[in-house]
């Protein structure tokens, strides 16, 4: 069976031939030549191009005026052999807004339109005819005026430095790890540079705005914070003392009997069996040594009902204290129950027992708060009942406490304590003295150190 072979066909052969040429298809949409503009000229503007600008991110007001600044270049370079020398290099600044600096470049030779060129046609209706202008296309940044790096002048530069500057270089040059360290730490806390001008004996510059802005935000935050003397103030208020008048001009008006205690709790104070012992110079035994030694000295006194019914608040005070028993927490104490608690104050009437009992303890204990609180009343009324000038050993004994523990109650009650020498030989007496101006501890401001 013979093989068929197709011949193939040529290319010429086949029916329609298409046209070497292209042949232009008029539209009713485009208008002939004869019809439409024509453009009369393309020429390059000189010194005064026209700008098609762009602002990526920013929102331009429309009263913002530009200054041009045009660098043309000089006519011995490469770079202007090859470029057009009627297109130099344009410039536009504005610093009519309040608080931003906007300057508009052109694209740079590495940018992705550097080789593009772009155009601006003018239209005339009268003749027709389009006028096209090759234009500058830039590009518009903002930059706020307060953050702006300052420009240091040469002058200012070679200007002579101070004392300071020259002991900071020393120490940057040959100083020790921790002298270069305390260098960095006032280069870092100097909120204020132009402090060394007015420290140089300079005239201060003004705060910039950028600084400005800082301080007020500063002053905005610490406003409300509390200064020293609030501190103090506070500090004094949450401390455990008794109340005093700090407005006092005499010393016996620091420190009132009726202010510690309460004028119906002290008048509720039974003092008759102390004035009938006084009278007959009964030998009855007191358990505070304190007490006992005062005793006659204050019912033989000035005002003596008054002190004596003082006398006896305290006397009741120290047997409260001594009373206690040890807490289930550590630093606290167990006040007796109210049955054993009336015969522990005996003869002192119910409203003598509540007010002790509620100022001095809370919830059936005493914390260091009411230990505190209960010791520095027993300072007071004690000074009050000595003529604020006493030897402590025996109100120490009473309360069980040593030359020092009671040095710095007695202190925060504004007191003072000093040593002197006793009667016998190698021996010394604490003294304790209440007088005007009352000096109290200070709160201790530490200042928290770097790791």
């Amino acid at each position: 069976m013979a093989e068929h072979k197709e011949k193939k066909r040529k290319r010429g052969e086949d029916g329609g031939s298409r046209p070497k040429k292209k042949v232009a298809i008029q539209t009713p949409s485009q208008p002939t030549h004869s019809d439409g503009a024509k453009v009369s000229s393309i020429r390059t503007a000189g010194t005064c191009p026209p700008v098609i600008a762009t602002s990526p991110g920013l929102c331009i007001p429309n009263s913002v005026k530009f200054q041009a600044y045009t660098t043309p270049q000089s006519a011995g370079s490469k770079r202007s052999k090859r470029a057009d020398s009627h297109t130099p290099s344009l410039l536009l600044h504005s610093s009519s807004h309040g608080k931003l600096d906007y300057t508009a470049k052109e694209d740079g030779s590495g940018g992705c339109e550097s080789h593009l060129k772009h155009y601006i046609g003018v239209f005339d209706p009268k003749t027709g005819q389009i006028e096209v202008i090759e234009a500058k296309k830039m590009t518009i940044r903002g930059v706020v005026r307060a953050q702006k790096p300052p420009e240091e002048d040469i002058a200012e530069r070679q200007a002579s430095k101070t004392m300071m500057e020259l002991r900071s270089n020393l120490g940057e040059a040959f100083g020790t790890r921790k002298a270069k360290k305390a260098l960095a730490a006032i280069t870092e806390n100097a909120i204020a540079p132009d402090k060394a001008i007015s420290d140089a004996g300079g005239n201060p510059q003004k705060l910039n705005s950028s600084s400005q802005a800082l301080m007020e935000s500063i002053n905005d935050v610490t406003m409300g914070m509390a200064s020293k003397e609030d501190l103090q103030a506070q500090a004094d208020a949450a401390k455990p003392v008794p109340p005093y008048n700090p407005d006092a001009q005499e010393i016996q008006d620091v420190y009132t009997p009726e202010s510690l205690i309460g004028g119906d709790i002290l008048n509720a104070i039974p003092v008759r069996d102390w004035q009938e012992q006084v009278k007959k110079k009964a030998n009855k035994s007191i358990p505070s040594a304190f007490i006992a030694s005062r005793l006659v000295a204050v019912a033989e006194g000035p005002n003596p009902v008054h002190r004596l019914r003082t006398l006896r608040y305290l006397d009741f005070l120290i047997r409260f204290v001594k009373g206690t028993r040890p807490g289930k927490e550590r630093g606290t104490k167990r006040i007796p129950p109210r049955d054993k608690l009336r015969e522990l104050l005996q003869p002192a009437p119910e409203p003598v027992i509540e007010n002790i009992r509620r100022k001095f303890s809370a919830n059936g204990e005493m914390r260091k708060f009411h230990v505190d609180l209960a010791s520095t009343y027993c300072c007071a009324l004690a000074a009050i009942l000595s003529n604020y000038n006493f030897d402590t050993s025996k109100i120490r004994f009473d309360l069980g406490l040593d030359e020092k523990q009671f040095g710095q109650y007695f202190r925060e009650i504004g007191g003072k304590v000093k040593n002197m020498k006793g009667a016998e030989k190698g021996t010394h007496v604490q003294m304790a003295v209440l007088a005007l101006p009352l000096e109290f501890p200070k709160v201790a401001m530490y200042r928290s150190r770097g790791r």
